[in-house]
């Protein structure tokens, strides 16, 4: 029998490659080779170039009576990391907020800050190294390093509770920082519970049969199941039952992993993947999240 070692994105054309597994063998035919590169996006990969710049005046036409302060990072390996705060007199939470994959500060901030204005929070956004503003090149063991780093310094220079908030790849960054500083609040969104689940859920139901996945080391070492299982404050868990990306499902075992206690699950009918936070109904889940730590 043949058998077949791929290393693939996790959109491949399988209109193609699943004919050629029905003539090679009835049984598993082919290896998907899953590395970080297959769920880490940089600039010098996507050739994503920088054209807006998000700035006081960009703030002001979304969230007004909202101030924009710029900050820096310098990393023990000498990159630097970029962000931005955008705070609101009398917030007394903070939230730091974690992006997906292809998320750019000057690109995207303006769109968090316009949906999660109305909650009367303080936010910070940072831009991952080789994203945007941030020096370097990315792995999965630098991005969790630097969002510790991220997490201190915001700690350091924000007052009352602070919620760790991350979408979709950026919920394992939350994740980690969850298992590893324990914030007074979590909202994962768009999530899943380990890298395999979310490739596997990438692969049409189809095609399931005559493949195989195989992570790479450091893929294997996320999971989100054993990251929040000691974590005991309080949580929300945001998924739209459409999500195509990171389904239902995989989000209701990250739930169900957490402690039992101050956690919920907001599951918004009709809702996919992204934009989630621009969806009024899950905007009023979220202020009324954060309006328990007041």
């Amino acid at each position: 029998m043949m058998h077949k070692i791929l290393k693939v994105v996790l959109k491949p054309v399988w209109s193609l490659v699943l004919p050629a597994c029905l003539v090679l063998s009835l049984s598993a035919c082919m290896t998907m080779q899953i590395g970080e590169r297959n769920f880490i996006h940089p600039d010098s990969k996507s050739g994503y170039k920088q054209q807006e710049h998000f700035d006081q005046a960009a703030l002001q036409r979304v969230a007004s009576n909202t101030s924009l302060q710029e900050h820096s990072i310098t990393t023990a390996d000498g990159q630097t990391l970029r962000g931005v705060s955008m705070l609101q007199a009398g917030a007394g939470v903070t939230v730091l907020y974690f992006g997906g994959n292809m998320f750019h500060l000057d690109r995207h901030a303006g769109q968090i800050a316009a949906a999660l204005g109305q909650c009367k929070l303080n936010l910070f956004i940072f831009d991952y190294r080789g994203y945007g503003r941030s020096s370097g090149e990315p792995s999965v063991d630098t991005m969790r390093s630097d969002a510790l780093q991220i997490y201190d310094y915001v700690r350091q220079h924000s007052q009352g509770k602070l919620i760790v908030h991350g979408q979709s790849l950026g919920s394992f960054m939350a994740a980690h920082v969850a298992q590893q500083r324990q914030p007074d609040g979590l909202v994962m969104e768009s999530t899943a519970n380990n890298a395999y689940a979310w490739a596997s859920a990438n692969i049409p139901w189809y095609a399931r049969p005559f493949v195989s996945i195989e992570l790479s080391p450091a893929l294997k070492n996320i999971d989100n199941v054993s990251a929040l299982a000691a974590y005991t404050g309080n949580s929300l868990l945001v998924m739209g039952d459409k999500d195509k990306v990171t389904p239902l499902e995989l989000g209701q075992k990250v739930y169900a992993a957490i402690p039992q206690g101050n956690k919920r699950l907001f599951v918004s009918a009709g809702g996919g993947h992204d934009g989630l936070l621009e969806r009024d109904d899950v905007q009023g889940a979220y202020c009324s999240f954060v309006q328990a730590f007041k």
